[in-house]
Parts: C-alpha cells; structure tokens; sequence
C-alpha cells in the first residue's frame, strides 16, 4: 500500500501540477492558505484571483464535503501573492494519507515558504466556548500512533528528510506576531493558544474519547491539518494554525448536547469576518524568507 500511495502524490506528480497551475496564472505564491468548514470566505479576499476546480487540476483530489467549495485560489492577499484552498482533504473521505497531503508538496513547488492552515475544532477545554479562536501551538496524532503517517512509505529526498523534527512544527515567531496581532485587533477576549488533537472521523467523538484527548493534554480536537503540517514542515516551510472552535465537546453523560455538522458551519459563518481580518493582517506582516514586520 505505502509504496503506491506515495507514488501517486511522488514528485513527479507534484511537479507536473505545479508546472501546469504555474502556467496558467502569473501569480507566484509566497504563501499558502487553507480554508477548513465553513472558513472559505478568506479566499474571497485575494485580489486578481484566478480561480481553479479541483476536478480540473491534474492528479489533485477532490473534495466531496458540504461547506469545502473545492476550488484552489491565486492571488493577492494585502499585497503579498498567495495561493488559497478553498476547501481540504480528509481521511475519511477515503483517499490515502499521502493524497491528501499532497498540496502541500504542490505548495512549496510553487514557492510558497509560509503556509497558514485554518480548521473548524470541537473545544475539549472547558474554559472555550464556541466562537473562541485557537492558536494552535502544538499537535497530537492520534492516526499517527496506528502508523497512519503521510510520510510513511520511501522517503523522497527530493522533498525533506527521512525523520523530520516536529517539536518546531508551529512557528513561533508567527505566534507571536498573531496574538500581537489579535491584540490590537480587540480579539484578546477570544482568543486562545493550544494543542490540537487529530482523529480520523467522519463520525465525532464519544464521551470517553473526549474526557481521554482532554486528559492527553489536547485543548482542541478535529479530523484535519496534523497531517497537512507533518508534510509541509518536512518540505521546509513554516507553519502557523488556527482553529475555530464551533462546538464545545460532549463531556457529560447527562448532556443533551449532540455535536452535528451544520453548528460548524454555523459557528464559522458568524466569526469569519473576525477570522479573515486575523489571517489578512498577519499575511501583511510576513516578509518572504520568513521574516516578519
């Protein structure tokens, strides 16, 4: 199995779509966006965009979840050229780990060096309430501890190392200038910093899984972006995420509360100008080679 999948999204591949996007906008993306549930309003926000369906993208994946528009975005953002994902690739959706990780490699063929990845989260913390905007500072894998790794199989030298580091996996230096950010935003109120845990879904967590993560240590807890970050720090570029929390997590066998997807969606539609504006002005602050102003 490893063998095959990684073949699908090897370099060649990755190279050959790079070079076709490339040839269709003049664009050439210093950073990379991914828009989670019901967040794809950020694209919206590119200026000159040029506009590409999956489906139309050689060897890319398609999207096939409700709030995911399926669309990749080039463009400006506050002046600096980005390249945005206006809806993710997900485990259960049944494609093999290294496909749906495989934009990132097309990110950094295209020459992005910093990539900014959003999510739609259920809060483990009890201090979150929904609408709350998490910083994520750190992961944990879950899928991981199963061996369910984008860069198990051969490694690809061409993209990064056989044993990547990812106790640096967040920038710091881009946490910082966000909570900066948020601060003179007025944002301070809502938002949080802290460690997110990825499952495989589709279906949500049970109690006893959530009283479980929450113990491990998680803050946050969603079916996306670990693996999006394992590969793009193995590419070398920088990495800042964010998750909006959209439902608080069922932790009591009392509870009435049933997690469903349309109170994401929900959640999302109401903070997104918050978001946006978030996103928008830390991409200002980005200098290309990774400085910040």
């Amino acid at each position: 199995m490893f063998p095959e999948a990684a073949s699908e999204s090897g370099y060649e591949e990755c190279a050959a779509t790079a070079e076709w996007l490339l040839a269709q906008s003049k664009v050439r993306p210093q950073v990379g966006i991914v828009c989670g549930s019901g967040l794809g309003g950020l694209a919206d926000m590119l200026k000159d965009r040029v506009e590409f369906n999956y489906s139309d993208i050689p060897n890319f994946p398609k999207s096939t979840v409700h709030g995911h528009a399926g669309r990749l975005v080039f463009g400006t953002l506050k002046g600096k050229p980005c390249v945005c994902m206006q809806g993710r690739f997900h485990l259960y959706e049944g494609y093999p780990i290294q496909k749906i990780t495989m934009p990132m490699r097309i990110f950094k063929l295209l020459g992005v060096d910093t990539v900014i990845l959003t999510n739609a989260a259920g809060g483990l913390n009890q201090d979150y309430k929904v609408g709350d905007i998490m910083i994520m500072k750190d992961h944990i894998n879950m899928p991981g501890f199963a061996g369910i790794n984008p860069l198990a199989g051969p490694n690809d030298d061409k993209f990064g190392v056989r044993f990547p580091c990812m106790s640096d996996a967040y920038d710091r230096k881009l946490v910082q200038v966000a909570l900066e950010v948020g601060k003179e935003l007025g944002y301070s109120h809502f938002l949080r910093e802290g460690v997110y845990c990825v499952v495989g879904g589709p279906s949500f967590e049970t109690i006893a899984e959530c009283r479980m993560l929450h113990r491990l240590g998680a803050d946050a807890v969603g079916m996306s972006t670990v693996h999006e970050v394992i590969v793009a720090r193995h590419c070398g570029m920088k990495v800042f995420a964010l998750s909006l929390i959209t439902n608080e997590a069922v932790m009591d066998y009392d509870s009435q509360e049933k997690a469903n997807h349309e109170e994401v969606l929900e959640a999302g539609r109401l903070r997104a100008d918050a978001l946006q504006k978030l996103v928008s002005t830390l991409v200002n602050r980005i200098k290309h080679s990774g400085n910040y102003a």
